[in-house]
């Protein structure tokens, strides 16, 4: 019995054998794309991370298309001959007849081809897909794309939640992955991190790390505290150090467990580097800092066109003046854009003095962020002259975030960009 033909009314109603997934090695293989508008920019990242040599034809391409690095674009109607020496091919323009004779000629070389608006009539199909884990996983449902793809997120939002395909000890060899948690909001971990911490069989946690994430790990997880609590208990970073190392020199897989992102004030670079001289394997997952995303949560941008073409973080860990310091206040005090402290909330009133003392406007917009991201977050607003009394009365506690500046001003609910009064 012979094979079915695009034009056999089995396979055109949909009703004939489901496709055949395969999985395609084009490293360094020709392929072919026609059309460069937005089903091509959504094939473009999968195509290009598989090493395939990329050729796009298209009248007029997207400015993401166009610009796509290591690809080659033309910009030009396709010609009979387009698809010489492919090992594949996509019809993605929006004129069925230009798709057609794609496909046809993509018969005539035996060259596999996808057809984007019409995927009964191609020779191949893409399917919903997702990569977790070292897993590739496709979907296909008969050519019912909005099945395939609801069915592929489902899959891929319980292989990121640990609902589906949880991890066993030993799932991932020794070593020590440094993850940024971000801000406080569980759900604003990366992918990456969220999958890492879930594969872990230790975590040593900060105190700043998303708590709600440690209550989704599996029972033999070990957590280590390696809270440093402001001007309290803390554990020392050499004891933080020598606890990652131990623990993978023993087999385990550890996750160090940050608030916010590893390398802004979180020490990461430090706990690297001592893995690295224990001969210990280190993987870095960066995280959403507070710094940027405190702001954001209370509706503030760091940056602002025609408002501020600058953003600087400053730690308050030290005040201004002690010998330790590195922060030249003055020159900070000269600058025009946005200005945010972090661990500043204890001396708040020493840092806007040695600012104002530098020749910044008293009347400078201030906004303060308590608790971003959770469920307690909740923000004032003062200017540079007051900010250090607002926060006293207001009982601001760590960990805040401090924003200085003319965006910290901004009312996201009525989009007003005025200043504060004092």
């Amino acid at each position: 019995m012979s094979a079915p033909t695009p034009d056999d009314p089995a396979v055109a109603d949909g009703s004939g054998d489901d496709h055949y997934l395969v999985g395609l090695d084009l490293r360094g293989r020709r392929v072919v794309l026609i059309g460069g508008g937005s089903v091509v920019t959504r094939r473009l990242g999968t195509l290009s991370a598989s090493g395939a040599d990329i050729h796009v034809i298209a009248i007029d391409p997207t400015p993401t298309v166009e610009s796509f690095p290591g690809i080659t674009v033309e910009r030009r109607a396709y010609r009979d001959g387009d698809l010489d020496g492919a090992w594949y091919a996509l019809a993605c323009t929006d004129d069925a007849e230009v798709n057609a004779a794609v496909v046809a000629e993509a018969e005539r070389r035996r060259i596999f081809c996808v057809r984007a608006d019409d995927a009964r009539h191609g020779s191949a199909v893409t399917p919903a897909s997702i990569q977790h884990d070292r897993l590739n996983i496709g979907v296909l449902a008969s050519g019912d794309h909005r099945r395939s793809a609801r069915i592929r997120s489902e899959i891929g939002q319980g292989l990121i939640d640990g609902t589906l395909g949880t991890a066993v000890p030993g799932t991932y060899p020794a070593g020590v992955a440094l993850v940024g948690g971000g801000p406080g909001d569980p759900e604003l971990i990366t992918v990456r991190g969220r999958r890492l911490l879930a594969a872990a069989d230790v975590v040593v946690a900060d105190r700043l790390a998303p708590p709600a994430l440690l209550a989704e790990l599996a029972p033999w997880v070990e957590i280590i505290d390696a809270a440093k609590v402001p001007y309290g208990r803390a554990m020392k970073q050499e004891a933080i150090n020598q606890a990652l190392i131990d623990h993978a020199r023993a087999g385990k897989f550890v996750v160090r467990l940050k608030g916010g992102d590893p390398y802004v004030y979180g020490r990461g670079f430090e706990e690297l580097a001592a893995c690295v001289q224990a001969g210990v394997a280190v993987t870095v997952v960066p995280g959403i800092t507070s710094a940027i995303a405190a702001p954001a949560a209370a509706g503030i941008p760091v940056t602002h066109r025609g408002v501020t073409h600058e953003v600087v973080i400053v730690s308050g860990h030290l005040r201004p003046g002690h010998p330790d310091s590195l922060i030249d206040w003055p020159a900070l005090a000269r600058l025009r854009g946005t200005i945010v402290l972090m661990m500043a909330v204890e001396r708040l009133e020493e840092f806007t003095t040695a600012l104002i003392e530098g020749g910044r406007d008293p009347q400078t917009p201030v906004a303060i962020i308590e608790h971003a991201s959770m469920p307690t977050q909740r923000s004032v607003t003062a200017d540079l002259a007051t900010a250090g009394e607002v926060a006293r009365a207001q009982d601001i506690r760590p960990p805040a975030i401090v924003v200085i500046g003319e965006v910290a001003a901004f009312d996201a609910l009525t989009g007003s960009l005025g200043r504060v009064t004092a």
